[in-house]
């Protein structure tokens, strides 16, 4: 199998070398298409022999990226981002899957990690289809956060590719939804989407929740559908709606099995309004849920170990439940919690169980089995 990698480039000398070096002796053409830079890019693109392409950018990232797909002469064709790089064990199950890759797939996804913890475990992730048959002629599609429409036989890969975004978000997508809207184009639900999360991320809250809502109303992707209603959620928070924020929650049931971040959010309203017990029949909802392996949106696996365990330690903990609360705070340890935040709780909880003159308890690595049990 040879493999074109194609990429959208622009003013990233900080980030290219780090992603280029790697892939550089794996697959067999690099397309790079250039938007514009002014730095060195183009120099270090030209240090691993790519071909380079100049494009005027034109506020359309799917004709871009079409455009690199379009000079592409190989068999398949891998896309990176510029901030994107594959660990050199990653690279080597690459050149496994290169070699071995039965020619019947017509489309490579492979886990996209986010966000890391201090040891470098993915947090947050989701799947992108990252490697396609090129004589299928695939496209991309939308100005703004654009997507590869496929079809066919697709191989799930384990190969992580990580991304590091260097720079802080700017309004550089919202200023394209707004251009749009001033051309009186016609938003897809998909734009709705997304126009919506740009309007979250830039702090624009009042009209975030409208176009969320307005989204909810079209039969859009279920796995969409599930984060908007996340962001909707904490848009209410932010607006102190606290009971727009448990009708939404509760509403996306009737369309979905929720996430643990679901049942984390409405736990976390009943919280609030100190129905403990009902919190906790939540947060330990979130605990038996499974994180989907090939799902293609985002997942955040805190939500599914430790943040509903250290949660529960404070629910207990209110309820004079001084046992059963440091129970959940060793758990939430164990599976990953912050341990200044649990060494702080265990202190407190240990003088809560002296005064009280309950024994203190005792725990195995048969604990991390628990966080399944209600």
């Amino acid at each position: 199998m040879e493999i074109s990698l194609c990429m959208i480039v622009k003013n990233e000398e900080h980030v290219l070398e780090r992603c280029l070096k790697p892939m550089s002796h794996l697959v067999d053409e690099i397309i790079l298409v250039d938007t514009g830079s002014n730095d060195h890019t183009k120099e270090i693109g030209e240090k691993y022999n790519a071909k380079i392409y100049d494009f005027d950018w034109c506020d359309d990232f799917a004709k871009a990226r079409n455009y690199s797909f379009e000079k592409a002469t190989k068999e398949y064709i891998m896309w990176l981002d510029a901030d994107d790089y594959i660990l050199e064990s990653d690279i080597e199950n690459l050149k496994i899957l290169k070699a071995h890759l039965d020619p019947s797939f017509d489309v490579v996804n492979m886990p996209y990690s986010l966000v890391r913890d201090a040891d470098g475990n993915t947090i947050i992730s989701l799947r992108r289809n990252r490697i396609v048959k090129r004589e299928n002629g695939y496209k991309w599609i939308g100005k703004v956060h654009e997507y590869l429409a496929v079809y066919g036989h697709t191989y799930h890969s384990d190969i992580y590719v990580r991304h590091d975004k260097p720079h802080p978000h700017t309004d550089r997508n919202l200023k394209i939804f707004r251009k749009m809207q001033e051309n009186g184009e016609i938003f897809c639900p998909r734009d709705l989407f997304y126009f919506a999360n740009e309007l979250y991320y830039n702090h624009l809250i009042d009209e975030a929740i409208t176009y969320y809502l307005d989204f909810l109303e079209t039969n859009a992707w279920i796995e969409d559908k599930k984060t908007a209603t996340l962001n909707l959620a904490r848009c209410y928070e932010i607006n102190h709606q606290l009971k727009d924020q448990l009708d939404i929650l509760l509403n996306s049931l009737k369309w979905a099995k929720p996430t643990a971040e679901i049942c984390c959010l409405i736990a976390d309203n009943f919280l609030e309004n100190t129905q403990y017990e009902t919190a906790i029949f939540w947060y330990k909802t979130a605990m038996t849920c499974i994180p989907s392996k090939d799902a293609l949106s985002l997942q955040n696996k805190d939500y599914y170990t430790w943040i509903p365990a250290i949660q529960l330690c404070v629910c207990y903990s209110r309820l004079n439940d001084y046992y059963t609360a440091y129970y959940f705070n060793e758990l939430s340890s164990q599976i990953g919690g912050d341990k200044n935040k649990t060494s702080y709780n265990r202190e407190y909880l240990l003088k809560k169980l002296e005064e009280n003159k309950i024994p203190i308890p005792t725990f195995s690595t048969q604990l991390l089995d628990a966080r399944f049990i209600i």
